[in-house]
């Protein structure tokens, strides 16, 4: 199943009841082999997929079951995408994790040895944008990286979650890019003053259950066509299980809390060209994100 958040046509993002929650319930396949979704139906009442997540297991079924059953009998009710606009996929979390140096030949590229702890860090939800959105590039700092990330959709509430347990509490995955200005990151040993820029972080499209997800998906990102990073998701050191596990033993996870697991090889910082520069993120620069089954992001730089 999928989940994703629509805006309202020409609404403001500060509106009240401007966004929906809907269930995709088409998809089709472009010519780069890239899912995309054609037709949904709102769930009726739920603002966002965040909120979605909030509700009882038993009436998220009742909703999905009800909007669906209102489809078959009024036609109407199946809405054409093309029409709306993604929003934040979980506009109102509580907690975003994010975890750095996860991916084996990310970390062999930056010259460091395997961890033995996850690396942790935090956004806020401010940080958060939409799939399509466009990302500014901010005046105080020029060097904006990408990293494309698998996100991990907290799906109910627990603390002290065993590993083998772990996955009853994931609602579902979704892609991210945790944009990074590099320049504020650098300045000091603490990563998140260049992580927490407003607006910077698309996720969605949409969430998928943790049923319909390959945990060997492919992760592609591209800058203007050109592929810089292309792993398995399963190429991470420490896997989903094992990230909740460890988070859950701070603090409580709750419905829509989001833990984005880290980003392969290929970022800007470990690349330069013949004159020794690096290839940061550039106005005018269309960054794409794709994993396996959750669709594609496509965010230009401006």
């Amino acid at each position: 199943m999928k989940i994703a958040t629509f805006r309202l046509p020409h609404a403001r993002p500060d509106q009240p009841g401007a966004t929906f929650a809907a269930v995709i319930t088409e998809t089709a396949i472009d010519d780069a082999g890239v899912e995309y979704a054609t037709q949904a139906i709102e769930l009726s009442g739920i603002t966002d997929a965040g909120a979605y997540l909030t509700l009882p297991p038993q009436e998220r079924t009742i909703a999905i079951r009800a909007a669906m059953s209102e489809a078959q009998e009024d036609p109407t009710k199946v809405l054409d995408i093309t029409q709306f606009n993604y929003d934040t996929l979980i506009p109102y979390p509580s907690k975003i994790f994010c975890i750095g140096l996860n991916y084996r030949n990310h970390i062999l590229e930056t010259g460091l040895e395997l961890p033995e702890y996850p690396t942790v860090f935090a956004k806020y939800g401010q940080t958060l944008t939409g799939p399509f959105a466009d990302i500014a590039l901010p005046e105080a700092d020029h060097r904006m990286d990408y990293e494309g990330e698998l996100a991990v959709i907290i799906g109910a509430p627990g603390k002290n979650i065993p590993k083998n347990q772990a996955m009853r509490h994931v609602g579902g995955y979704a892609i991210s890019n945790d944009i990074s200005l590099r320049g504020y990151q650098g300045r000091t040993d603490e990563w998140m003053q260049g992580k927490i820029f407003e607006a910077t972080t698309p996720v969605g499209p949409w969430l998928v259950s943790a049923d319909e997800f390959n945990d060997d998906a492919q992760l592609t990102t591209l800058v203007n066509g050109e592929v810089r990073q292309n792993d398995s998701v399963n190429d991470l050191v420490f896997g989903v299980a094992e990230l909740v596990e460890y988070l859950s033993q701070m603090i409580t996870l709750l419905p829509g809390d989001i833990i984005m697991t880290g980003t392969p090889g290929g970022v800007a910082l470990a690349m330069r060209d013949e004159n020794g520069r690096r290839p940061w993120l550039q106005p005018g620069d269309v960054v794409e994100t794709r994993i396996e089954g959750l669709g594609a992001q496509r965010n230009v730089i401006n």
